[in-house]
Parts: structure tokens; sequence; C-alpha cells
């Protein structure tokens, strides 16, 4: 297994015990969303723009793709959801993640691109058997069941 692929089956590792999850930034990236559908979860991936793999199809059939902006988002698309995360999250987009993911009573995920700084406070869990820190905001109540 290559390393994005070890990378991708880390973060759905983690992330698999939420229901509903969504992914913002999502960009031409949808492996992790995609795995989490795998693995039963309702997954909805979120960008400013909609990407070349939406409009050509080859966008993962079992992922909801919506175009919504983290900094003024539609409330209604992180509602029901257990999770928020983005991967390679910068700076500048942290705290609107956390924010919209208290908002709708979610934990918040994200991980940064090489060097960023992480601007909100989170806790940092390295991710087992990959180079990867995933950076942890809870706020939904602990113990809360899947299904």
């Amino acid at each position: 297994m290559g390393t994005r692929e070890a990378v991708v089956e880390a973060l759905a590792d983690r992330l698999e015990s939420y229901d509903v999850v969504v992914e913002v930034g999502v960009g031409e990236r949808p492996a992790v969303a995609a795995a989490l559908a795998e693995r039963g979860a309702t997954v909805t991936a979120t960008d400013v723009a909609e990407p070349q793999r939406v409009a050509d199809a080859s966008f993962p059939e079992d992922v909801a793709f919506v175009r919504d902006d983290v900094t003024d988002p539609d409330p209604g698309v992180y509602a029901d959801a257990d999770v928020v995360y983005a991967l390679n999250c910068p700076p500048e987009l942290q705290r609107p993640l956390v924010d919209v993911a208290r908002a709708a009573g979610a934990d918040a995920a994200f991980t940064t691109l090489g060097a960023d700084p992480v601007v909100v406070p989170a806790t940092p869990e390295q991710l087992p058997g990959v180079r990867e820190t995933l950076y942890v905001v809870n706020a939904r109540p602990r113990g809360r069941p899947r299904g």
C-alpha cells in the first residue's frame, strides 16, 4: 500500500465511528469521503467550486456533493453532522471549520499541509502507521452510539 493510500486508510479508520460526516474542501480528492461511505457513513463533501470529478461523473456515487463556502456556510449542510473534517486545512479555514462544526454540535477534525500552524485549540492525534497528524476539536457528547 502506498503512502497516500495508507493515509486514506488511517483517516478512514479514525473517522469511521461517526455516522454522518461532512468533508470541507474536497476538491479533486474524494478518497477519504469514499472510504467512509464504503464503511457505512452518510457522507457529504463540500467545496467552493464544483470539482471536475462531479462534472464528469467520476465522483463517488455514495458521496453527496454540495457547493458551499465554510467561511459563509449554509448551516443546513452541516446540521446533522457528527463530524466536520478537512484535509490539508490552511490556517485561515481552521476557525470557520471549527465554528461550523460547533454550531452543528459536531466534532471538528483536520490535517494541515506541511508546516502550517494550528491556530485553534485542538488535540493532536498521531495516526497509526503513517506520518500524519489529525487535529480534533470535540463538541459532541462522548459515547454517542453509532447508528
